[in-house]
C-alpha cells in the first residue's frame, strides 16, 4: 500500500507500504503427512480446491491499474513533455521525480477511491478502506504485489477454499487500512500490503491450529516466523507504513484460528475409512483447544473491527493516546528524516500563463497552460518544489 501527500506527488512524498522482494520470500508450509498405524503414510484426506479466485484477485488487480492509467492520461494532465514513456500515449507514467514507481498521480488514485483519512472521517466514505486495497501506485507496485499474492493465495486457496480465503484478504485488507488510518491521517494510500500481510498472518495460526498433522511442523513453523520478521522489519524504513502490515498480519492472524481450523486428521480418517477402522478412534470433529482459539479469535477481531471504526470515525489519532507508536512505522536515522516533505506554491495567472513560485526553495518559473485545474496545478507544484 502506498499512501501519498495529497499536496505533492514528488517522490519525497511516496511512502511504500510494500516490500518488493516479499513473494520471492515466500517458503509454501509442506502440506500435512501424517503416518499411520502399519507406519506408512495415509493418502491426502481433505479435499483440494481448484485455485481461480486469486488468479481473479490477479486480473482485477491488473485491469484497475490499466483503467488507473487511462485516466490519468499524463500528457494531458502535467507539464508538456515531461512523462516518462511518452510513447505509450495517455498510458505514459508521470515524471520519475514524482512516482518513481511508474505510475499515475497521487490525485487520480485519490479519485479512483485511494484511502484518504479526512473524506473518510468528515464525508463518510468508508468504502475507501476496501477500495484502496485494489488500487496501486506503478508497475514496480502492483507486479510486486501479485507475484507476493499469487506464491501465498493459491497454496492457501488449494488447502481451503475460495470463500474463506476471499473472505480473509478483504477483512485483511479492510483491518491493514484501519490501523493505518489510525496512526497515519495525512496523505493518501494505495495497496494490498494489509490483505497480503493478513493472508501471512492466517499461515501462521493455521499452522499453530492445526499442528498435530503437519510434518516438519517446527522448521516450518520458524521458516514462517523468519519470513513474516523480516517483511516486518523492512517496514520500519522510511517511506513504508507499517501499520498497514501490522494491522493487516493481526486480523488475518486472528481470521486463520476462525477460518482455517481443520477437524482432527483421525475423524477425518474415520469417516473415509471403509472399514471404520483408524488407528485411534475420536469422537470430537475438532479438538478442544481448537475451538476455545476459534470463540477467542472471533470476539477479539470482531470487538478491535468495531471499536476501531468508531474511533476513527470520531476524528481519534492513536498517536495523541501512544508517544512511541511512530516509529514501528519509521525509526529516524542521521541517514534520513521519517517527516514527509510539504510543499507549497504561491501562483498568478494571466492568460495562458502561469506564474508559480515554491516557497519551500524559491524556484520560480512560468508555465504555457490554459483552465488549470486544481490536480495540474498540484503537479506543477510538486515539479518545481522537487
Amino acid at each position: 500500500m502506498i499512501p501519498t501527500d495529497p499536496s505533492t506527488s514528488s517522490s519525497t512524498g511516496v511512502e511504500i507500504k510494500d516490500q518488493t522482494h516479499r513473494g520471492a520470500n515466500i517458503v509454501p508450509i509442506p502440506p500435512p503427512i501424517p503416518p499411520n498405524h502399519d507406519g506408512e503414510t495415509h493418502s491426502r484426506p481433505f479435499k483440494r480446491w481448484f485455485p481461480w479466485l486469486v488468479p481473479s484477485f490477479v486480473l482485477a488487480n491488473v485491469a484497475l491499474f490499466i483503467i488507473t492509467m487511462y485516466k490519468n492520461n499524463c500528457p494531458e494532465h502535467s507539464i508538456p513533455d515531461s512523462c516518462f514513456a511518452n510513447f505509450l500515449g495517455r498510458f505514459s507514467f508521470q515524471p520519475l521525480k514524482q512516482n518513481p514507481l511508474l505510475g499515475p498521480s497521487s490525485s487520480t488514485l485519490e479519485s479512483m477511491g485511494a484511502l484518504q483519512v479526512d473524506k473518510v472521517v468528515h464525508r463518510h466514505q468508508v468504502w475507501r478502506l476496501f477500495s484502496c486495497v485494489w488500487l496501486h501506485g506503478g508497475v514496480v507496485h502492483v507486479l510486486a504485489n501479485m507475484l507476493s499474492l499469487v506464491f501465498i493465495g493459491i497454496r492457501l486457496e488449494q488447502e481451503f477454499g475460495f470463500v474463506r480465503i476471499g473472505l480473509l484478504y478483504v477483512i485483511s485488507g479492510f483491518g491493514g487500512s484501519l490501523l493505518s488510518s489510525l496512526f497515519i491521517q495525512s496523505g493518501i494510500s494505495v495497496g494490498a500490503s494489509g490483505a497480503l500481510f493478513g493472508l501471512l498472518g492466517a499461515m501462521l495460526s493455521e499452522l499453530l491450529t492445526n499442528w498435530t498433522i503437519y510434518a516438519n511442523k517446527f522448521a516450518a513453523l520458524l521458516t514462517l516466523i523468519f519470513i513474516i520478521a523480516i517483511n516486518l522489519a523492512v517496514g520500519i524504513l522510511p517511506h513504508m507504513d507499517n501499520f498497514a502490515h501490522i494491522g493487516g498480519f493481526i486480523t488475518g492472524f486472528l481470521l486463520g484460528f476462525v477460518f482455517l481450523i481443520r477437524p482432527q486428521y483421525n475423524w477425518v480418517s474415520q469417516r473415509n475409512s471403509r472399514s471404520g477402522y483408524v488407528s485411534r478412534p475420536v469422537n470430537s470433529k475438532h479438538k478442544p483447544i481448537q475451538y476455545v482459539l476459534w470463540v477467542i479469535s472471533f470476539i477479539l477481531l470482531c470487538a478491535g473491527l468495531v471499536a476501531g471504526t468508531v474511533l476513527l470515525l470520531r476524528g481519534v489519532d492513536l498517536n495523541d493516546h501512544c508517544s512511541w507508536c511512530h516509529y514501528l512505522s519509521c525509526v529516524p536515522t542521521s541517514k534520513w528524516s521519517c517527516k514527509p516533505q510539504e510543499v507549497y506554491c504561491e501562483s498568478t495567472q494571466m492568460g495562458n500563463q502561469l506564474n508559480m513560485t515554491c516557497l519551500s526553495n524559491g524556484r520560480s518559473d512560468i508555465f504555457s497552460v490554459s483552465n488549470t485545474s486544481p490536480s495540474q496545478a498540484q503537479e506543477l507544484c510538486s515539479h518545481l518544489c522537487s
